[in-house]
């Protein structure tokens, strides 16, 4: 269990000391149990708001705005819920290692233009466009943490179209 704290809150042999910021990371008051509390709070509010999302996809009107809102807000949660286990630091080091970072900036940048499809730009279609492949980029990035599971989802794509 020792062995999977330190992993997850990024302080494996392997690390690299990067001074003030390694320091601040290493400064956090939670316990392991408050961060996994943390984690499952955060985790539970990000899957409910998405599913709340997409139950008010189907209100006339306004209901594809507050799908957007809310399944964008949902993943934002899901996300920020890894950190509460590694740190801050750790976890956006991770975010912009090489095997995700495409991953990451995708989904990011889906974040953000669902949000301005629905308020800003307000076309609804291209706010649902963006939440479908904000969807992907995170299914993608969150593959990259389980090893050989890109490699056999493009293996299994390849077969099926094939």
């Amino acid at each position: 269990m020792d062995k999977l704290k330190k992993v997850l809150s990024g302080q494996d042999e392997n690390s690299d000391d990067n001074g003030i910021l390694q320091a601040a990371n290493q400064a956090s008051t939670l316990s392991w149990g408050t961060r996994v509390k943390g984690f499952i709070a955060c985790f539970a509010l990000g899957v409910l708001c998405s599913i709340l999302g997409t139950c008010l996809l189907w209100i006339p009107g306004r209901g594809l705005a507050l799908f957007a809102v809310l399944y964008t807000v949902g993943n934002v949660a899901s996300l920020a819920s890894t950190m509460f286990l590694m740190g801050p630091v750790t976890q956006v080091k991770r975010m912009c290692a090489k095997v995700r970072a495409l991953a990451t900036a995708i989904m990011l940048t889906c974040l953000v233009l669902t949000l301005c499809a629905a308020f800003w730009w307000k076309i609804n279609g291209l706010a649902l466009l963006f939440c479908v492949l904000q969807f992907l980029a995170f299914a993608w990035y969150g593959l990259s943490y389980i090893p050989f599971a890109r490699d056999a989802v493009i293996k299994m794509f390849t077969v099926c179209i094939s």
